[in-house]
């Protein structure tokens, strides 16, 4: 069946629809573990964020149930557990931002993007990622001075809450650094003289 043919109710049937979700013009700016697409120190980073997202997952959901069951059974709930869920969960939200921004896989509008010829579609990339780099610097820079401001500890478990900036602060070093390189590779696509000129 291709893409002209209707069904009965009249409706186009899409043959592919990964047509949708893959953007031929941002192939060179994705990061695949399993093709060996990208810097090699950023495919093992974004290799290392997914498992340590796998493993924050199962301590939150451990903890979570630890005192959903303290709860239930013992009637008495566990005030660290509590603690080191919210922890846990800090950490997960800001490696899985990093992790999901170096597979290009949040959510964008890219209906004008996917139209463009390639090099006016990668200098939209590079403003794109011109933008990211300069708020990555603002917010490293006010997570910097959160950390060296952050002297106190959590309450029970007496973790320095610094460590917990440092999750935003990683983050946002990562996604600036992967976005700087995005920005030589759309810039390098741009400079590249026309085919056929």
């Amino acid at each position: 069946m291709t893409t002209s043919q209707t069904t009965a109710l009249n409706d186009p049937v899409i043959e592919d629809p990964s047509v949708y979700l893959d953007d031929p013009n941002r192939k060179q700016l994705e990061l695949h573990t399993d093709t060996a697409q990208g810097p090699a120190v950023f495919r093992w980073l974004t290799l290392g964020m997914e498992y340590l997202i796998g493993a924050i997952l199962v301590a939150l959901i451990a903890s979570v149930s630890c005192n959903v069951v303290g709860r239930a059974v013992f009637n008495h709930s566990l005030p660290w557990a509590d603690e080191l869920a919210r922890m846990l969960f800090i950490w997960l939200v800001f490696i899985g931002a990093a992790a999901a921004f170096a597979r290009y896989e949040h959510i964008a509008v890219d209906a004008l993007v996917r139209r463009l010829p390639m090099r006016f579609a990668h200098l939209l990339y590079f403003i794109q990622h011109l933008i990211i780099t300069i708020l990555m610097g603002v917010m490293l820079a006010g997570g910097y001075q959160v950390i060296a401001n952050s002297s106190g500890r959590s309450a029970i478990l007496k973790v320095p809450l610094s460590l917990l900036s440092l999750s935003l602060v990683l983050c946002v070093l990562f996604i600036a650094v992967v976005s700087l390189w995005r920005m030589w590779v759309s810039l390098c696509i741009i400079r590249q003289p026309e085919k056929g000129a």
